[in-house]
């Protein structure tokens, strides 16, 4: 596959398909830690002896490693192209499962998910590929960045039941150590029909949602350090709001007496929805561009939250879960489609990696503040109160930057 030419005819082509198929699966393999360390949150917090909050540790750690590795691995793809990230993220994410699984302690533990599953691992993943998918795409951009997203959705519908399953059977550690040579060297041999380089896209047709020919010198009518910012801070929000259900609900259903293994079902059909969230939402955005698919989905992410507060019996929260992953599932996404849109192309590693530092930031500050929440109130009924004002947050700043479009739209000359 490495040996195709680098040329604009590759864009829409039978071998983007091919690459997006393998990206997928790449994506679904580099993403497991992200969902497998809630799965074994009780047992690791039962074993280490600690609190709820520094049980949680660990994933917030993760989520900051991961996103602070994501904008280097992006500025390397933007440079070198991604087969070289992927390649050292599957060794990270190898070491990082096996030394997390031999860790006599929380904070080995834990060290082990930000600095090799997080910095090294989930990070050569998820900005950098999701750049790489846009610039093979033009027609079906929104799709296309929507299936290798949904990478991230697919580990978290198979990872838990399978971790579960193997925390019951087989232990933690032993459980965290064969996760480590399935993903980690998966990752290593897909990597090498990762070297073809995208084609460039600098004259390609502006996408839907795209008003100005001029957005990526002033995007939003503002400075691009301006416009970039707002979409971090909007990052940082829709993901606080968006790891209290995805971090605790194992953690919930068995302080509501329901049981891990049922938290563990709940957290695989959420994401398994967030597949198809992300898949429909492609579709849409393919429509009406990234923009305005955020704001849809924060204004559907808000709504499955506030269920949260009125429903906790068994049948219902499987029912929210799945509501919550079809809402939500488009948001990130979201972000690499407006990146794409509106800022350089030459810059869409790095600035891909900078958004997406931000929704694990977002994450990170999600699942440890929900911890918090739980520990000084006792119950989760605080946390998703505190998950909904940072998801008004989120929407604020999207309708503000829709605004932006549409004063721009009304000062141009016709």
């Amino acid at each position: 596959m490495h040996n195709q030419p680098a040329n604009a005819d590759l864009v829409d082509s039978r071998y983007a398909f091919k690459r997006l198929m393998l990206t997928l699966l790449i994506v679904t393999l580099g993403s497991s830690s992200m969902y497998v360390v809630a799965v074994v949150l009780p047992a690791v917090q039962l074993e280490f002896g600690v609190s709820r909050a520094d049980a949680s540790l660990p994933y917030t750690v993760m989520m900051l490693g991961l996103g602070i590795g994501g904008i280097y691995m992006g500025r390397w793809a933007d440079r070198k192209g991604v087969h070289v990230p992927v390649l050292w993220g599957g060794l990270g994410v190898g070491a990082g499962f096996i030394l997390a699984g031999m860790s006599p302690n929380i904070w080995l533990f834990a060290l082990a998910h930000c600095v090799l599953l997080g910095m090294f691992g989930a990070s050569s993943t998820f900005a950098p590929l999701l750049a790489d998918t846009s610039l093979w795409w033009n027609k079906r951009r929104g799709i296309a960045v929507a299936i290798c997203a949904s990478g991230n959705y697919v580990a978290g519908t198979v990872w838990p039941a399978l971790a579960q399953r193997g925390v019951e059977t087989w232990g933690w550690r032993s459980t965290y150590i064969a996760l480590g040579l399935v993903c980690g060297l998966g990752m290593m041999g897909l990597s090498f029909f990762m070297r073809q380089r995208p084609p460039l896209l600098s004259a390609a047709a502006p996408a839907p949602g795209q008003a100005l020919a001029s957005v990526s010198e002033r995007p939003f009518g503002l400075r691009l350090s301006h416009a970039q910012a707002l979409l971090c801070v909007a990052g940082v929000a829709c993901c606080v709001a968006m790891a209290m259900p995805q971090v605790h609900i194992v953690a919930y259903c068995s302080d509501l007496g329901f049981g891990a293994a049922r938290g563990a079902e709940m957290l695989s059909l959420m994401l398994a929805c967030g597949i198809a969230s992300r898949l429909i939402s492609g579709l849409i955005c393919d429509r009406i561009g990234g923009l305005r698919t955020l704001l849809l989905g924060s204004i559907l992410q808000g709504v499955a939250l506030l269920m949260f507060l009125f429903f906790d019996g068994l049948v219902s929260l499987y029912l929210i879960s799945a509501l919550f992953g079809l809402f939500q599932g488009g948001i990130v996404p979201s972000y690499a489609i407006i990146v794409r849109e509106y800022f350089p192309p030459k810059e869409a590693g790095a600035r891909v990696g900078s958004v997406i530092f931000a929704t694990m930031i977002g994450m990170a500050l999600g699942g440890w503040m929900s911890g918090k929440v739980f520990d000084l109130t006792g119950s989760y009924h605080a946390a998703f109160i505190n998950g909904l004002a940072w998801n008004l947050l989120n929407l604020s700043i999207a309708t503000f930057l829709l605004w932006r479009l549409y004063k721009l739209k009304q000062a141009t000359p016709t």
